[in-house]
């Protein structure tokens, strides 16, 4: 972990060595008490004219002293938080698996019809202003609606989806991140932040590289939310040959892993749901730094009080 990146002021930190040195500092002092002690034989005497002292309380003052230091020299070295917060804007490219092992039937009514369903109600819960995109994953991918905020356009374009021949996942992932630059600028001339969910229920039929494609995507910074869709016992009827289709869930997970996405795994529309409702959180915030340095204090201020309350117990007699 890079100190940096979790405080503004890493080099105040450095006064973190007083406190061994006073922990040393206390046993050493405890120790030399003890042997002074050891010179008066008289115990009844001594403990007539010094009160004796809760030994607990004693080394709970000095505990929290010590905690109550730690903590301050902390916030004094403002430490960052992470925050979620919603994304003001942001492009989502929407990839829909439209190959033939989409009419399985083992997800009902069979797959094609229940992703077109929830995709529609995912892209229903995003942010108005997310620019959303719809791609087509077959064996010729292709942009269905390039980035739109018109919700309407994108529900047909989902609506209008209809199975095709072959998934070629790296030439559909090549044109998601060419979907993504579609994308208009903000008034600020900066392009909006682009993310990628990619819903397969196959493996890879093409000869270029889903891996390689998913690179490119990665130095882009845009994360490829990956869905593997369907169960290992789904079948369709290929020119009347019956061929079992399970997803390719390897590769998926490779995906994400690779662009610093996530990958998920749907066997049914019940699953698919949630893993939609899910990803709508994921897509929807963005992790921001927040100095915590009051936090931090509040803890110190805490521990200072437990640590006062010990000292004035041992100073007042109790009756």
């Amino acid at each position: 972990m890079n100190l940096d990146d979790v405080f503004l002021n890493p080099e105040r930190l450095w006064w973190w060595i007083v406190v061994p040195v006073l922990v040393a500092l206390y046993i050493w002092i405890m120790r030399r008490k003890r042997r002074t002690g050891m010179r008066y034989t008289n115990t009844a005497v001594l403990g007539a004219v010094i009160p004796r002292q809760s030994q607990w309380r004693r080394h709970l003052a000095v505990a929290m002293s010590l905690a109550s230091l730690v903590t301050i020299i902390a916030a004094w070295a403002r430490p960052n938080g992470v925050e979620r917060v919603p994304r003001e804007r942001a492009t989502i490219v929407l990839v829909i698996d439209v190959s033939q092992s989409m009419r399985a039937t083992d997800v009902k009514p069979n797959r094609l019809d229940a992703a077109k369903q929830l995709s529609k109600e995912f892209v229903s819960t995003l942010p108005p202003k997310y620019n959303v995109a719809v791609v087509s994953l077959s064996g010729s991918p292709a942009v269905k609606l390039p980035p739109s905020t018109d919700r309407g356009l994108a529900l047909r374009a989902i609506d209008g989806l209809t199975t095709q021949d072959s998934t070629a996942v790296g030439p559909a992932l090549q044109t998601a991140l060419a979907a993504v630059q579609m994308a208009p600028k903000g008034d600020n001339g900066e392009p909006a932040p682009g993310a990628v969910v990619l819903l397969s229920d196959g493996a890879n039929t093409a000869t270029e590289s889903p891996l390689q494609a998913a690179q490119a995507l990665a130095k882009a910074k845009i994360p490829v939310y990956t869905i593997a869709y369907g169960t290992e016992n789904g079948s369709v009827d290929l020119d009347g040959v019956r061929e079992r289709v399970p997803p390719d869930r390897e590769l998926m997970q490779q995906i994400a892993n690779a662009t610093k996405g996530t990958f998920s795994s749907a066997e049914s529309a019940g699953q698919l749901d949630n893993v939609y409702k899910n990803l709508s959180s994921q897509v929807g915030f963005e992790e921001v730094k927040k100095e915590t340095t009051a936090m931090w204090a509040g803890y110190g201020l805490a521990f200072a009080v437990v640590a006062a309350l010990a000292a004035v117990s041992l100073g007042a007699r109790w009756p």
